[in-house]
């Protein structure tokens, strides 16, 4: 069902229990709006661009005969790899994209689902139809931790096809020192590329809180990604050690540990973990904010 059929739908005032055939048309119609707006092209198209620029840096300053980073040991700990294997680019890439660029982008998203709805007037049109408020935002919610794996995705393939082009492949030695075939590296590069999604939820449901909290699309973005550099900021600072391992930005990194053979897990569960609380805490907030909110538009 496309958005136009719900908003009929919903102008004749239809008020039967919506069927689960519903409820999977709202979420297509959903994810087709998303993934056609010009924003979100924008968005996916400058993650895709990153690991371009890496790949071209480090190719160029190895050709002047330097090392990646230049022996300084600055960037991504995979990076001085790049030049042996170019599949340690999608590590790199995903590293370099995770502090900043992948949040932002789903901070957009995340901001702009309510908001973006009450500002272009079409959200009470979308609750008169039988979706109720709880379906309706589980679909914007839904909608946004699917734009953080084809977000991560397009990183992980656009930093695959540039290392491919620009430096060899083949077998990988892990951050252990032991030896994997290029088949295992490439299947742990698609773990690695999931559990970078996965450490998005809490920003997802952060954002989507935020979200109901205004009518102003621009605002809740703008909140959303204030508070994420916000907390980045904190998690820098040495006096709050003891409150660092409850951010959510904490163990973001943590993703590194899948190269280590046998693999650390302790870190990786820990931000699971926490990721799965914040998405419990704001989700559970967002709704409380929603189904109590008086919609005007």
């Amino acid at each position: 069902m496309s958005r136009a059929e719900a908003v009929t739908t919903a102008a004749a005032g239809e008020t039967r229990r919506p069927s689960p055939l519903w409820t999977l048309g709202l979420l297509r119609s959903e994810l087709v709006t998303t993934f056609r707006r010009w924003r979100t092209l924008a968005l996916l198209a400058v993650l895709a661009a990153v690991p371009i620029l890496v790949g071209i840096a480090v190719k160029i300053e190895t050709n002047d005969g330097s090392g990646p980073g230049g022996g300084g040991g600055d960037g991504p700990a995979f990076i001085t790899q790049i030049t042996n294997n170019g599949l340690f680019l999608v590590f790199t890439a995903l590293a370099a994209t995770l502090p900043f660029f992948l949040p932002m982008a789903i901070g957009v998203i995340a901001g702009d689902a309510i908001a973006g709805e009450a500002n272009a007037g079409t959200l009470r049109y979308l609750l008169v139809a039988p979706a109720g408020r709880t379906r309706l935002l589980l679909t914007k919610y839904a909608t946004t931790m699917a734009f953080c794996v084809v977000a991560t995705l397009v990183v992980a393939v656009s930093a695959l096809a540039v290392g491919a082009l620009l430096f060899p492949l083949g077998e990988l030695t892990t951050i252990s020192g032991t030896r994997i075939s290029f088949g295992e590296g490439l299947a742990r590069a698609l773990l690695i590329a999931l559990v970078v999604a996965a450490s998005l939820v809490g920003v997802a449901a952060l954002g989507l809180f935020v979200s109901t909290l205004t009518n102003s699309g621009i605002a809740a973005m703008a909140t959303t990604v204030g508070l994420l550099i916000t907390v980045q900021i904190l998690d820098q600072i040495p006096q709050l050690h003891a409150l660092q391992p409850y951010f959510f930005s904490h163990y973001w990194l943590s993703f590194a540990d899948l190269m280590r053979d046998p693999v650390y897990w302790d870190d990786l569960l820990h931000n699971l973990g926490l990721q799965a609380l914040y998405a419990a805490v704001f989700g559970s907030a967002a709704w409380a904010r929603f189904t109590a909110k008086d919609i005007t538009a």
